[in-house]
């Protein structure tokens, strides 16, 4: 499930991006009121522009429902075991050598 919807966000990503390259500027619809060829465009002087306005706009809609479903998730995962655990400090065992027996006597002699 949420390898399909990485994929979808990055088709959706793609999409958007293209989408606003496509697009002219501000500056560019200057030319097209003076006759630029604006009328031999496949859909008229002004269709592309709100043809690509609305689609910008869904893709964007989109992209942000992604993002949050992702988010969503993304945070409701278990953390994976990273092996914390593992490298705890473990205390020290402080074992005394056994005591010296005399052979004699079985008196135990100081080290």
């Amino acid at each position: 499930m949420y390898e399909i919807f990485v994929v979808c966000y990055l088709l959706v990503a793609l999409a958007l991006i293209g989408l606003v390259l496509i697009q002219h500027g501000k500056g560019a619809s200057m030319g097209a009121a003076f006759g630029a060829g604006a009328s031999g465009t496949v859909f008229g002087s002004s269709g592309t522009g709100n043809f690509l306005t609305k689609s910008t706009t869904v893709l964007a809609v989109l992209f942000f429902v992604l993002s949050i479903v992702l988010g969503n998730l993304t945070a409701k995962q278990s953390k994976p075991d990273d092996g914390v655990d593992f490298f705890q400090t473990v205390p020290a065992l402080n074992e005394q050598a056994p005591a010296k027996q005399d052979d004699v006597n079985d008196i135990p002699v100081g080290n």
